[in-house]
């Protein structure tokens, strides 16, 4: 008999309310060859390819992410659509059997905007997938956090904030 062991995909979605524009937002997270100056436990990242037009284009780009001793890398594909305000980031290969990551910009009426941003992810490893579910959680919310201090050192807010 054979057993086999399945983990739970790691599932969490977020949004924040900032004093930025939609537009704005969208550049920051587009801008992904900054990533590794301040999104957390991403040490590196190449744009292996890169097709379509900027508003609409297809990023293909290798990352490397690092938590304490573990190091790994993989390649995604991210979509950009400008016109919709949505980036969507698709894996491609590496240790990982699943990840998709999802954002949206709206604008509100009374000025900033909300940002989205949801994940799935899933390592074909049990023990790395065990291990990432543990501290998931405080990644998640380090790494969605990121952004928004980055717009802070990039951007004027459009509205004040209490």
């Amino acid at each position: 008999m054979r057993r086999v062991l399945t983990t739970p995909m790691a599932q969490r979605e977020q949004f924040h309310i900032v004093p930025f524009t939609a537009a704005q937002m969208f550049d920051l997270v587009a801008d992904i060859e900054t990533y590794p100056a301040f999104v957390p436990y991403c040490t590196g990242l190449r744009v292996l390819r890169r097709k379509g037009e900027p508003e609409t284009a297809e990023i293909t780009a290798q990352m490397i992410v690092q938590y304490k001793i573990f190091r790994e890398q993989f390649k995604c594909r991210v979509q950009l659509d400008q016109p919709n305000l949505t980036i969507h980031v698709d894996y491609v290969e590496g240790p990982i059997r699943t990840l998709k990551n999802r954002w949206r910009f709206t604008d509100l009426a009374e000025g900033g905007s909300r940002v989205d941003f949801a994940i799935d992810f899933e390592f074909k490893s049990f023990v790395l997938q065990q291990l990432s579910n543990r501290v998931f959680d405080k990644a998640f919310t380090h790494m969605s956090d990121a952004f928004v201090t980055r717009a802070h050192a990039l951007y004027t807010p459009t509205i004040r904030t209490a």
